[in-house]
């Protein structure tokens, strides 16, 4: 039977933190600066023996006094001292140190009252300082502190190998003022220590859990937890420092999507996957050579089965172990930042498994879900979904977010399933769901958590992006919260890909009854903080990848896919790629092996990887396609109307007029020639992207030649240029500067 356990009553003694540095380091809460989230310097601690009983100085003080009265009394006066006097002035010698003595659990916090008052208001948004297992020095002697949120249960201890899984011999103290924190002070524990939590319920039952707060988890399908710090010393200062200016909304913006235990895997045994320093070794350079301007990772934090690609959460403040230990994966964002590369972490906070060792059921209740299951499960993911209304839930959440902001320096965070989280009646049929208190289906407490958790993350680390994964017409998610928004920084828009997709899978000659699918977005395109996202979700479970969506024979399926990929870069907003898509894999995507790399070999797969390359580059070189991504005023139709040829022209606009665009694309394999346009300005317009050239895997029509415009209107334009359209191809003009006459002779 458990025994029971006393109650703290009495402010407990302070303990000196360890450095967070190998076994024995100091956490001393990991100091942190905001945007830079590089930790202070410390001084590593050492257990030093008790001291002599009389001090130093005292000793050196006596001594003095002594010779100065010798100095004073005549040498003849002097009597030879009696064995009295001498067994009397004989200096006491220093006592042999006494070792501490310290029981199996030392009473010992971390919290304050004021972090109990932040954590029972939901305040308090850096729990991953105090809950968890961290290593301090106490009275002398290191080992961990324990701390545990379980306000339902009976009796809690630390169970693991130190003390043979023993669910009786180190029993946790539960605090007085009623928080449901357990706590207490292990001696002689240090990093590496394998633990679980064993808490007897209310209701009298049994559970081992792993630890919420665990900074790492064993390897799966091992599911203990493992004391742990996350200590490094970070060389990305630069790259913190001007971090604004990458992660500007008025800043080219092109994400390359990663799940990284199929981006590649050892050649030489492909069961195994990359470690995060291999990844650092391949992916790094490789997304630097492609381009792109971020790189965004499916979760990475701790998720016991694979084959949930990381949506499954468990450890949520573990990062996967799977591919290597915390620092390592901080080695690996750093080495993104020093190639001039921003990290974006998925974040799952819409719903977890009901794994018995993880959150589900944590201490006999439905501590971290809702209890009530037309809130709380997840019929379509058979999940948890959170208890948004209970204040400790919401800290948990919001101290998560920021730690991966904080702890690893992720600059952006892309949140999963917000529509789930947004809709009591999200895939439920009539019946299965309660009416919110006016009536609505709109889940008031999940709104309430989504602006507080943005306000969280802007208020702490500004030059980051909070991106939601929204796909429904809730208005105002990439809106401010004072606004009444959301407040997340962008949204994927998720109409435009699932039209975009729809057209491009007709064939072209049919394409002319379905112009306004590939039109409509730009209705509704500045509504929000659109990102443009060809994720994931669009290559798995039967729906094929993204080249064999196309129509047509080879040639014209890799003609579409170069169109679509040159619309996506052109089109307003931000960009999301999923990996592989960029070199047009044949299979859909399998997350049990590596990407098709072997097919780079063939001239019409390096061409889709050097189309994606060349828009990349001209994302980043040209402000009009980025300046005004979310505006009005960087996009106007020239020609949107021509349905019975397919074919498209807008105009893209930023600061400077100079660099305004004209994108032409054509929906079909019929070549335009001499196909007029209206252009902005008089002058010479250069083509400085086709993707039909040769390089491309294209047939080679192209526009070699800049094109003097002509006073001829056009499209209400004064002046117009005629040109030649490549078959399923996009082009982008562009005006050329005025050149001095003897330059264009020289050339």
């Amino acid at each position: 039977m458990a025994k029971k356990t006393t109650k703290t009553e009495n402010p407990l003694p302070d303990a000196k933190p360890v450095k967070e540095k190998k076994a024995v380091t100091k956490v001393k809460a990991d100091k942190v600066t905001p945007e830079t989230g590089s930790p202070e310097p410390k001084k590593t601690v050492k257990v030093k023996a008790p001291a002599a009983e009389k001090p130093v100085a005292e000793k050196k003080a006596a001594s003095a006094k002594a010779k100065t009265v010798a100095a004073e009394k005549p040498a003849a006066e002097k009597k030879a001292p009696s064995a009295k006097a001498v067994k009397a002035e004989k200096p006491a010698e220093a006592a042999p140190a006494k070792p501490v003595q310290l029981k199996a659990v030392e009473s010992y916090s971390r919290f304050t009252d004021f972090d109990i008052s932040l954590f029972k208001s939901g305040k308090h948004y850096k729990l991953y300082e105090k809950l968890g297992s961290h290593v301090v020095e106490y009275q002398g002697v290191v080992g961990t502190y324990f701390a545990v949120w379980a306000p339902n249960a009976q009796y809690v201890s630390v169970i693991g190998n130190f003390n043979g899984w023993n669910r009786g011999s180190h029993s946790l103290n539960a605090r007085w003022d009623s928080s449901g924190i357990w706590e207490g002070f292990i001696p002689n524990i240090g990093v590496g220590e394998t633990y679980k939590y064993f808490i007897n319920s209310s209701s009298g039952e049994d559970l081992e859990k792993s630890d919420p707060f665990a900074l790492r988890w064993e390897l799966p399908p091992r599911t203990a937890s493992i004391v742990a710090d996350t200590f490094y010393e970070w060389k990305d200062q630069d790259w913190m420092k001007n971090r604004h200016e990458h992660n500007a909304l008025d800043k080219p913006y092109s994400v390359y999507e990663v799940h990284l235990g199929s981006w590649a895997r050892n050649w030489e045994s492909p069961d195994e996957f990359l470690t995060y320093t291999q990844l650092a070794e391949k992916l790094v350079p490789y997304v630097k050579d492609m381009g792109f301007t971020h790189v965004e990772f499916m979760p990475i934090m701790e998720h016991p089965y694979y084959p949930s690609w990381g949506y499954q959460v468990s450890g949520y403040f573990a990062a996967a172990s799977r591919y290597g230990t915390p620092q390592e994966l901080m080695y690996l964002i750093e080495e993104f930042h020093k190639a001039g590369i921003g990290v974006i972490l998925d974040w799952v906070p819409s719903h977890f498994p009901g794994d018995i060792h993880a959150l589900y059921r944590f201490d006999g209740t439905h501590l971290y879900e809702h209890a009530d299951a037309r809130k709380g499960f997840h019929p379509d993911w058979k999940s948890y979904i959170f208890n948004y209304g209970r204040n400790e839930v919401r800290a948990f959440l919001i101290s998560n977010a920021l730690f991966w902001l904080d702890r690893y320096h992720a600059d952006g965070l892309r949140v999963d399933a917000v529509a789930s989280m947004l809709y009591l009646d999200y895939s439920r049929k009539h019946g299965e769901w309660e009416a919110n208190m006016y009536g609505g289906n709109e889940n008031l407490e999940a709104i309430s958590f989504l602006k507080e958790f943005n306000e969280a993350v802007y208020s702490h680390f500004p030059s980051v992006q909070t991106i939601a994964e929204e796909s429904t017409s809730f208005t105002g998610v990439s809106r401010p919260v004072y606004l009444g928004g959301l407040g997340f920084g962008m949204k994927w828009m998720m109409g435009w890909m699932h039209d975009t997709i729809g057209y491009f899978k007709e064939d072209p000659i049919h394409r002319k009854y379905h112009h306004n699918e590939i039109t409509f977005s730009t209705i509704y395109a500045f509504t929000e903080n659109f990102m443009l996202p060809f994720s994931h979700d669009e290559v798995v479970y039967g729906k094929g990848s993204m080249l064999r969506k196309m129509p047509g024979d080879e040639w014209r399926q890799f003609a579409n896919l170069r169109l679509m990929y040159g619309y996506m870069f052109t089109h307003p907003g931000a960009k999301l790629l999923f990996m592989g898509a960029e070199f047009g894999q044949g299979d859909e995507w399998n997350f049990g092996q590596s990407l098709q790399w072997h097919v780079l070999q063939y001239p019409n797969h390096r061409g889709i990887s050097e189309t994606v390359k060349a828009l990349n580059h001209l994302y980043r070189d040209e402000p009009a396609l980025y300046e005004k991504a979310f505006s009005f005023d960087g996009f106007e139709w020239v020609d949107g109307g021509n349905a019975n040829d397919s074919i498209l022209v807008y105009r893209r606009m930023g600061h400077d007029s100079k660099n305004d665009l004209m994108i032409v694309l054509n929906m079909t394999p019929v070549i335009r020639k001499d196909y007029r346009i209206g252009v902005p300005a008089a002058g010479k317009w250069k083509e400085i992207f086709n993707s039909d050239q040769e390089k491309y895997w294209g047939s080679g029509i192209i526009n070699y030649d800049a094109v003097n415009s002509e006073p001829v209107k056009w499209h209400g334009k004064a002046q117009s240029i005629k040109i030649t359209i490549p078959p399923l191809a996009a082009a982008v003009f562009k005006l050329a500067p005025d050149v001095p006459s003897k330059y264009e002779l020289k050339k």
